[in-house]
């Protein structure tokens, strides 16, 4: 066959192929062109899950009448006319292949009209097929109809699924880019019944949280925002307490764009590594905003996908700045709230009738303060503290304080099964696993003892040697002063081989060869690895598992309060080393329900 010029409506519904997978892939291009445009409200009507009709109306700027032929050509945009307009782009799109691609596959016809037009004017297309300009009444704004998506190509037209699952993945969509714009009013309506609603309010950006994800997620978020090198990552992350199974509730925007990023999702899923239980999935929105030059945007048609000329910079600022704001989750710290805790650090002694006494077997400091219990103990004739649960006899009846001096996690009142401690705070009951919690305190006590020392290197009185794939040897040759930090001496000994003369000296029992591997790995997708310290916390917290208190264990108060008190301080406390939580608090209302009383 002859080398031959394909059609145009040919060449556009090949590029059909790459833009326009399904119906939600319509209303995404279609609603980002209005959000460029300046649209302040977006109206989608939508019939059979936006096969049979797909309507997009809008407040926007609106379209010149001469140049909605223009809108329908192949690489026609408004929005960049430049190389360097395309290396800063800004706009969510830029390529002008939607309108063509979209209208070479269904019965398709853009009405428009600018604030300083008389009246509207009308273009049809059916088929790739484009008519004449007419004119015809309209507000101004833009109204673009769809209707019988894939009806010229029958075999992609197969491929669609049921109605409730293409309204599904639209759906999705909306929720993603109602997350995004809050500032935008979104109306929805299926089969002709108004079907979902997204009020605008910039301000109210929580309230938008909490109606596109549900009250669970906004109750447990933690606001982040930070801003360093250029870049600012803001948003909220869900507490290590509220998990998913699947990666459902994952958004992430750069410069506004939704876009789906392996390198971020890496950094995310690192900084919950510590606190997250096996198999969980972390929920978060979260926005990264940078110098657009310093992002490659036209990666993929359907602009899903972004490249960072700073792979390493951008990994490392994420991780960074969740990690810490996951540290800040102690327990008893209410959502939003990741400032540390006015209990988080007390003196070795204080001034008191009760002496401050040290507990060997759970190496915690045990001072409080007399006035902090008297609500506790003012009256400490109860039969249910005669079981070696008493506080000691100097301590006497004091006078009652109010509820603000009681720290998050309250006072010791019991111990339940010898597993559980129970504790009265200003809400009502706060029931800890002591297990856990020390289990915990332990292990961020190990970590903090080896990172102030940082990793230390056993030389290896047989160098071994390691055949490898050329681009492993590369990024061992290339990154071997990283390698050196992690505690790893090697050296390049030809195109596929590597001479390891040093290992981390805590993990000489572990098995080197694979965790090297799996570092070289890390560095050549991510520009960094965190395996070396993941395999060390895992052997951490494996001592810290057996070293913390056991069931059965009968503590006094004052140890219970101790705990309590550690855990205020402690890092990451909610959760023990295993991703399990460590606390659970029941509020007084809560326990009146479960016996009714105000009924």
């Amino acid at each position: 066959m002859p080398i031959r010029q394909l059609p145009d409506t040919l060449i556009n519904q090949i590029a059909a192929g790459e833009v326009v997978e399904r119906p939600a892939s319509v209303v995404k291009e279609l609603v980002e062109n209005a959000l460029d445009a300046g649209a302040r409200r977006v109206d989608i009507d939508l019939e059979e899950g936006g096969v049979r009709l797909i309507r997009i109306r809008d407040d926007g700027g609106g379209i010149a009448p001469e140049e909605l032929p223009l809108a329908v050509s192949r690489h026609a945009t408004s929005k960049i006319a430049s190389l360097d307009d395309l290396e800063a782009v800004a706009t969510l799109g830029f390529r002008g292949e939607a309108l063509p691609s979209i209208a070479s596959v269904s019965r398709f016809a853009l009405t428009s009209r600018r604030a300083q037009d008389e009246h509207g004017a009308s273009l049809q297309v059916e088929g790739g097929k484009v008519g004449e300009v007419a004119p015809k009444p309209h507000a101004v704004g833009t109204t673009v109809e769809v209707r019988e998506l894939f009806y010229n190509v029958p075999a992609r037209r197969k491929f669609l699924r049921a109605e409730r699952t293409e309204m599904g993945h639209i759906e999705e969509w909306l929720r993603s880019l109602a997350l995004a714009r809050p500032d935008i009013e979104l109306r929805v309506s299926h089969n002709g019944r108004p079907s979902r609603r997204y009020k605008a309010d910039e301000l109210e950006s929580l309230a938008r949280l909490s109606e596109t994800l549900g009250d669970d997620f906004s109750r447990s978020a933690l606001r982040v925002d930070h801003a360093a090198a250029g870049m600012r990552l803001h948003g909220w992350i869900a507490q290590p307490s509220y998990s998913r199974a699947s990666a459902d509730q994952q958004y992430v925007y750069v410069n506004g764009r939704s876009v789906r990023d392996r390198n971020i999702a890496h950094a995310v899923k690192m900084a919950y590594q510590d606190v997250l239980f096996h198999g969980r999935q972390p929920a978060y929105v979260l926005f990264l905003e940078l110098d657009p030059t310093r992002v490659d945007v036209n990666v993929h048609p359907a602009k899903h996908e972004v490249r960072f000329r700073d792979t390493r910079l951008i990994h490392d600022f994420v991780y960074r700045t969740l990690h810490e704001a996951l540290a800040e989750t102690r327990a008893g710290a209410m959502p939003q709230d990741v400032t540390p805790s006015p209990f988080a650090a007390r003196p070795a002694s204080v001034p008191s009738a009760w002496m401050p006494t040290q507990q060997s077997p759970l190496g915690l400091n045990v001072a409080e303060a007399p006035a902090a219990y008297a609500a506790l103990y003012a009256a400490p004739a109860v039969d249910a503290m005669q079981a070696g649960m008493m506080p000691p006899a100097s301590v006497q009846a004091m006078p009652a304080t109010d509820a603000d001096g009681i720290p998050p996690l309250g006072f010791a009142i019991a111990q339940l099964h010898g597993i559980y401690i129970l504790a009265e705070n200003a809400d009502g009951l706060i029931v800890v696993d002591m297990h856990a919690a020390h289990e915990r305190i332990g292990y961020e006590k190990l970590k903090g003892a080896h990172d102030s020392i940082g990793l230390r290197s056993q030389p290896l009185l047989v160098p071994m040697a390691l055949a490898v794939a050329e681009r492993e040897a590369d990024v061992a040759e290339r990154e071997a002063a990283t390698l050196a930090t992690l505690g790893f001496d090697v050296t390049r000994s030809g195109p596929q081989s590597l001479n390891v003369r040093s290992i981390p000296a805590l993990l000489s029992n572990a098995e080197p060869e694979a965790l090297l591997r799996d570092v070289l790995a890390d560095l050549r997708e991510h520009g960094e690895s965190r395996r070396v310290a993941a395999a060390r916390d895992e052997l951490l917290a494996t001592m810290a598992c057996h070293g913390a208190v056991r069931a059965n264990r009968r503590l006094t108060l004052p140890e219970m309060n101790a705990l309590l008190r550690e855990m205020e301080a402690t890092e990451r406390s909610g959760q023990c080393n295993h991703g399990r939580p460590t606390w659970a608090r029941f509020s007084l209302n809560e326990i009146d329900r479960w016996f009714l009383r105000g009924r």
